[in-house]
């Protein structure tokens, strides 16, 4: 294939945990959840081409192209069966990634995600997206957009960092990732992921509303839906002993 190996943050030991980011997200947005359960799982954390420490790396225009890369890194490190989380657009991955790898997937953790990529009522449409991060940039956009990620916008804890990871993405990969989502509709795979699911959502999540979380908990044949309250779109920022208690809850279940 002769395509560049996605660069991830590996710890721990025990059965695979895999955490996939979101759109201007990266790896780095996991570290208290890699330290949290790193003493049970072997907690595997990848860059999405273009984005995070794969910046260097072309990004991909399909969701799809970004589950094959990420199966084949764990297909590289010898991962067998995992546990699969992903937050927003690594939701979409996730999904897709459970129905390309069926059995593989032990638990699906869906976060602060639907399964339609044209999201309906998101704080603003995609293609407005794409029209100010093509004349802003970016930086900019990461400032811009992380902003709606947080109940208190760019005075919460979690803001800078997150803008320090967006802002590591290269402008293709942004532009291209904002047409994945766009091309991608994950509805009718829904009923064939029978392995647990837990469906986690902020109460005031301004980029997936509840319609989206509402067609995920009633079409996933093994859903449980946790809503955790006083937080938006990055509540493992904002919330995090609640939301890594949840987690906790659903991994030793």
């Amino acid at each position: 294939m002769g395509m560049k190996s996605l660069p991830h943050r590996r710890a721990g030991q025990g059965f695979p945990l895999v955490l996939v980011h979101g759109y201007l997200g990266g790896s780095a947005q996991w570290e208290a959840e890699i330290a949290h359960f790193c003493d049970r799982f072997d907690v595997i954390a990848p860059d999405l081409p273009g984005f995070g420490d794969a910046s260097d790396q072309a990004g991909c225009d399909r969701i799809g192209d970004m589950a094959d890369r990420t199966i084949g890194l764990l297909d590289e490190l010898g991962v067998d069966a995992f546990i699969l989380m992903g937050h927003s657009m690594g939701g979409m991955i996730a999904q897709e990634m459970a129905a390309k790898s069926g059995p593989r997937v032990s638990r699906l953790v869906l976060y602060g995600t639907g399964p339609l990529g044209l999201m309906p009522d998101r704080f603003e449409p995609i293609g407005v997206s794409r029209e100010r991060l093509t004349s802003d940039g970016v930086a900019k956009t990461i400032e811009r957009i992380g902003a709606t990620w947080f109940r208190k916008g760019d005075a919460s804890a979690g803001f800078r960092l997150i803008v320090e990871i967006g802002a590591k993405a290269n402008q293709q990969a942004a532009l291209a990732a904002l047409d994945a989502m766009a091309g991608w509709d994950g509805r009718s795979a829904l009923k064939a992921l029978e392995m647990p699911t837990l469906v986690v959502w902020g109460h005031e999540d301004r980029s997936y509303r509840w319609p989206q979380v509402e067609t995920l908990w009633k079409n996933l044949p093994n859903a449980t839906l946790s809503v955790i309250p006083g937080a938006s779109h990055a509540a493992h920022l904002e919330k995090p002993r609640l939301f890594q208690a949840i987690l906790e809850d659903f991994l030793s279940d």
